[in-house]
C-alpha cells in the first residue's frame, strides 16, 4: 500500500480528510483537500431572507454582491452593517440595511432556501421567476483576444480549485484582459456574487471592464452582471437559451465555450472584435 503526503497547503474553503483508492493500479491511503460547503443563512434586518450552499470564504463580498443583484439593495451604501456568526449548523450573515430596502423586500418575500443553480426554485409568479434589468446603452468593445487572455491566465488564480479541484470561479477583468479580482465557490451563482460583492466594495469601475466565468452561463448570470452594469460575460461553459434571450434584452455580449482562443458569440456581436492575435500581448 502506498502512502502520500499532503501535496497542498490549505486555503480558506478547503478541510483536510482521510481518503484512500486505487492510483496506478496500486491501493492509496492519504490525506486530502476537500472543498467545504456550509449552509449560509442571509438575514436582513432580523428577518431569515435566503439559505445558501457556499465556500465559507469571502462572505461579506457574497453578502454585498447577493443583495445587489437580487435587487435587494439598490447600492452597498444601503447596507449599514454585516455581522457574521457561525455556529455547528452553518453561518449566518445578519445585514442592517435601508428601512425603504427592507419594506421593499417584504413587499415581494420569496423563498430561496436550497436553491442548486435553477434560479427559479421557491418564486411565488412567473413574473418574480424572470427579472429584466434595465437594459444597458454602453458602446465599450472588446477584443476576442482580451477575453482569452483572462481566460487563459485565470487557472493559476484558482487557489481553492487547486487545492481540491471542486469550485467555479468568477473574475472581473479590465478592458486589455487583466485580471483584477477573482473569487472561488462552490457553487457558480456564489462565485459571481462574491465577485460582484467585492467589486463593489473596492468602487472599481467594472462597466469599463468584462466578467469571465469558468461554468456555463446562465439566465440569472447574465442578469447579474447586467444588474452590475457590466456588459460582457464570458464563460468557458455552454449557456442557455433564456441566457441568451436575457443578454438580448439587457445590451449584454454573451459568450460561451472561451477556451484558448475559441469563444461563440451569441448576442450583440457587434462588441466583440474576432480577430486572432498572440495571448502574450
Amino acid at each position: 500500500m502506498q502512502m502520500y503526503e499532503l501535496p497542498y497547503p490549505p486555503v480558506a474553503g478547503a478541510r483536510a480528510t482521510a481518503v484512500s483508492g486505487l492510483r496506478g493500479g496500486a491501493v492509496f491511503e492519504t490525506t486530502d483537500w476537500v472543498a467545504e460547503e456550509v449552509p449560509v443563512a442571509l438575514v436582513y434586518n432580523g428577518v431569515s431572507h435566503a439559505v445558501m450552499l457556499a465556500s465559507p470564504s469571502d462572505l461579506e463580498d457574497f453578502a454585498v454582491g447577493f443583495s445587489c443583484s437580487e435587487g435587494i439593495v439598490d447600492s452597498p451604501a444601503q447596507i449599514y452593517d454585516i455581522e457574521l456568526s457561525e455556529t455547528a449548523q452553518g453561518i449566518t450573515l445578519a445585514l442592517d440595511v435601508a428601512s425603504s430596502c427592507f419594506a421593499r423586500l417584504k413587499d415581494r418575500r420569496r423563498s430561496l432556501a436550497g436553491r442548486t443553480g435553477c434560479g427559479l426554485c421557491g418564486t411565488d409568479s412567473l413574473e418574480q421567476a424572470v427579472r429584466s434589468p434595465t437594459p444597458l446603452t454602453t458602446m465599450q468593445c472588446f477584443e476576442a483576444a482580451a477575453v482569452s487572455r483572462a481566460l487563459a491566465r485565470m487557472r493559476e488564480r484558482q487557489l481553492l480549485l487547486g487545492v481540491t479541484g471542486a469550485s467555479h470561479a468568477a473574475a472581473w477583468c479590465t478592458a486589455d484582459g487583466e485580471i483584477t479580482l477573482l473569487r472561488e465557490d462552490v457553487g457558480r451563482h456564489n462565485a459571481l456574487d462574491k465577485l460582484l460583492g467585492a467589486a463593489a466594495r473596492a468602487h472599481l469601475p467594472v462597466c469599463d471592464g468584462f466578467i469571465a466565468v469558468t461554468s456555463r452561463a446562465s439566465y440569472e448570470m447574465v442578469q447579474k452582471a447586467a444588474s452590475a452594469g457590466v456588459s460582457l460575460l464570458a464563460a468557458v461553459s455552454g449557456v442557455t437559451g433564456l441566457a441568451i434571450d436575457m443578454a438580448q434584452g439587457c445590451g449584454v455580449t454573451l459568450l460561451g465555450f472561451a477556451r484558448g482562443q475559441d469563444l461563440s458569440v451569441y448576442s450583440h456581436a457587434d462588441r466583440i472584435h474576432l480577430e486572432v492575435r498572440n495571448l502574450e500581448h
